[in-house]
């Protein structure tokens, strides 16, 4: 296992491409609990705080294709870097300005959503050029899932220790000069800066008129779903079982789990289509979810949170390929940047779900959504297995690499059944 990922971070400029794109989207990870501290200590409202926090997560969610579909179609370092300055000054206009006018506020966490580079799908459209072979890329893939789960934990510690060091406004700042240094780093790489995009078809669609790719993004939402819905019913667990400590040791549980799957996964080489493969692996991580409808005592319950994050990483990995399968040409960081939209809005549905069901049925009916969503998407990838299995394959320019500066003639990686 470990010789596989070491080959991966040996491999030039990996992880200066990884580590970068980790640093630069903190701001992104860690928006949620960064403004509500901030809006907490300006003297705001939980209500206020909350409000504000959507606002970036929606805005977030339109910017990341819009912006992707830019990187497409002119380059990483022409859109990336000038989307994460403007992000940062966005974010130090509201540090600076607070919450009063509201208006003022509103408009510069929105901004601060919408420019947030997507730097998630950029480097999933670089590691073909970074490396040699396609199972490389397979596990750079699994890697890149695991390394989200370190971000998201880390991410709100570091939030922590600025506001313990300094203050709540001193937090946003730091994170914001880190989107920017890390995004830096990334587009002043040799393969950020020769990348190019593939041929296109100018259509204003864009990657949204690949019928598979809209397909597993139907799936995912539901995925997104589960995952958004789980946070809810631990928290009401947690209430009656010890609180914040527990929700805590749950949440730490379930990154956890997907670690651990996460890096087996990506161990290992994989025969098949993936598109099979995902429909299994989804439907694994929906019974895993199930077992939480017990609610046994505190630390059984952390140890079914760890089962239930399992199969998440390798859903996640998984899903990365089979977008590179599906995304028509040209469109390859649209089409990654659509997945991390599809996942977040579904998780923001989650949460919105979870909610009501918990306060009318209790915890157990809560616990019931991930599992209920992840059922609905392993029917989704059921419903539209033929239009999973048919890969876009040179839909516009068939012998062109995605990923080939020179625009070389030779197939994509995507192009076997290997995975």
């Amino acid at each position: 296992m470990a010789t596989g990922y070491g080959e991966i971070l040996r491999a030039r400029h990996a992880l200066r491409l990884l580590t970068g794109t980790l640093v630069g989207r903190l701001p992104n990870a860690t928006a949620a609990i960064a403004l509500v501290l901030f809006v907490r200590a300006e003297g705001g409202t939980y209500s206020l705080a909350g409000a504000l926090a959507a606002v970036y997560g929606v805005a977030n969610a339109v910017g990341q294709p819009v912006l992707g579909r830019l990187v497409d179609l002119f380059g990483q370092p022409r859109v990336q870097l000038p989307a994460a300055v403007l992000a940062a000054l966005s974010m130090t206009v509201f540090a600076f300005s607070g919450t009063d006018p509201l208006p003022l506020a509103y408009g510069a966490v929105a901004a601060a959503g919408v420019f947030t580079p997507p730097l998630e799908g950029g480097l999933r459209a670089l590691w073909p050029s970074v490396l040699s072979r396609e199972e490389q890329v397979h596990i750079a893939y699994a890697m890149d899932a695991i390394a989200q789960e370190v971000m998201f934990t880390v991410g709100p510690l570091l939030v922590t220790l600025c506001v313990s060091l300094w203050d709540e406004r001193a937090a946003l700042l730091v994170l914001s000069l880190l989107g920017v240094l890390g995004a830096l780093s990334v587009v002043t790489s040799p393969p950020s800066r020769a990348w190019r995009s593939a041929p296109r078809e100018a259509h204003w669609l864009g990657a949204l008129r690949s019928r598979g790719l809209l397909a597993l993004l139907g799936a995912f939402f539901f995925v997104g779903v589960a995952l958004g819905s789980i946070t809810v019913a631990s928290v009401s667990y947690a209430d009656g079982h010890g609180g914040d400590a527990v929700y805590g040791w749950m949440m730490a549980g379930l990154g956890l789990g997907a670690l651990v799957g996460g890096a087996v996964y990506g161990a290992r080489r994989w025969a098949g289509a993936p598109e099979r493969r995902l429909r299994v692996l989804v439907a694994l991580l929906a019974v895993c979810y199930l077992p939480l409808m017990l609610m046994p005592g505190a630390p059984v319950m952390v140890v079914l949170a760890v089962l239930s994050g399992v199969f998440l990483a390798p859903c996640i990995a998984c899903a990365f390929i089979i977008v590179d399968r599906h995304a028509p040409s040209g469109t390859v960081t649209e089409a990654f940047s659509w997945l991390v939209t599809t996942f977040t809005v579904g998780a923001s549905v989650g949460t919105g779900v979870a909610g009501p069901v918990v306060q009318a049925g209790g915890t157990v009916w809560g616990f019931a959504v991930p599992g209920a969503a992840g059922a609905v998407s392993l029917l989704v990838l059921l419903a539209t297995g033929r239009v999973l299995a048919a890969p876009v394959r040179g839909e516009v320019v068939a012998a062109s690499s995605e990923t080939d500066p020179n625009r070389a003639v030779e197939p994509r990686f995507s192009s076997g059944d290997r995975a």
